[in-house]
């Protein structure tokens, strides 16, 4: 099949082991970022199957009318950036390994890593060293303290178990069911939302995003944290509400902030006001970014063009398009 690879941006993929699950197929892979649709469509135009990098690129029903050789997009976890409906109506097979047992060990190690950088305050000691100032004031101990996890799902529980290997005390707060499940499984879960925010010392965000969840962390949540606690979000920006953190920022409830997703991606804006604040860490949306987890992920990418290609297709979205012929 003719494959296209769209935002490989340091031509990484290749040096991958999972890409020689291509060989045979004629590939194109595409090392920078683009959104213009006439450029899209001109680039894509003798594409039979696309693979797409997370969710860097949206897949619109402006673009798939224009790709009428297009028969497979390939891709992995969830797809709020593809028009499912305008795939079927094109007559486009949209496979996505939802792997619904396994967490992304990646964005567990970097949502810890975010929380320990904030503590010890490594990003403005680093800063301060450099500048000749030596030390800046103390920093926070994680052994004993609480970790407010908000959502019960798989990226949750990994970063709950590093939490415990450190001595934190570990809460939990989400949906009224995934309360429940932690509950039944005799996790702490906070007496309430207003007691999860204010009695956490670190309270990191793990929901998917959808209409339901958008916006669902308030400015009032923020606002009742503590002064010395610090928000992370490794999920998605869209999670919070606009204008929150800006709010926060401003009163310093909570104390800091350590982000690795933003509203505009990718952000090159040098003059954006919340990542150039002092009390910010900001990381370039890396959660996933490692060799193993991107090897692990398009192995399975790789996989559903092959089995497609071979006549019997998984991890269908939209298995109505196999009868559509």
């Amino acid at each position: 099949m003719k494959v296209h690879i769209l935002d490989d941006w340091f031509d990484t993929l290749r040096t991958l082991n999972s890409f020689s699950l291509l060989d045979g197929h004629d590939v194109t892979v595409w090392n920078d970022h683009v959104e213009d649709v006439d450029v899209l469509a001109e680039r894509l135009a003798g594409a039979e199957a696309l693979v797409l990098f997370r969710e860097r690129t949206p897949v619109t029903a402006a673009l798939l009318e224009r790709l009428p050789n297009l028969q497979l997009i390939s891709q992995r976890s969830v797809y709020p950036h593809v028009d499912v409906p305008a795939c079927t109506a094109n007559g486009v097979l949209l496979c996505s390994n939802m792997h619904s047992d396994t967490p992304s060990i990646a964005a567990s190690e970097l949502t810890f890593a975010l929380l320990l950088a904030s503590a010890r305050q490594i990003p403005q000691q680093m800063a301060s060293l450099r500048a000749g100032n030596w030390q800046m004031a103390p920093g926070q101990t994680l052994a004993g303290r609480r970790l407010g996890l908000y959502g019960y799902g798989r990226i949750a529980k990994q970063v709950a178990g590093y939490a415990r290997a450190f001595g934190m005390d570990v809460a939990w707060w989400g949906s009224e069911e995934g309360r429940a499940r932690a509950e039944a499984d005799g996790q702490n879960v906070a007496a309430s939302r207003k007691a999860f925010f204010e009695e956490s010392d670190f309270v990191s965000l793990h929901v998917r995003l959808k209409p339901a969840t958008r916006g669902i962390v308030t400015a009032a949540d923020l606002l009742a944290m503590k002064p010395s606690a610090t928000f992370v979000n490794t999920s998605r920006s869209g999670l919070v509400q606009k204008g929150a953190l800006e709010a926060a920022l401003s009163v310093g409830r909570p104390g800091r902030l350590a982000l690795d997703v933003f509203d505009v991606e990718p952000l090159t804006d040098t003059s954006d006001p919340v990542i150039q604040h002092p009390n910010v860490i900001a990381t370039p949306h890396i959660g996933y970014v490692t060799e193993d987890e991107l090897d692990l992920q398009f192995t399975d990418i790789y996989e559903q063009i092959n089995a497609y290609a071979d006549g019997a297709p998984i991890h269908m979205i939209n298995p109505e398009v196999r009868g559509q012929g």
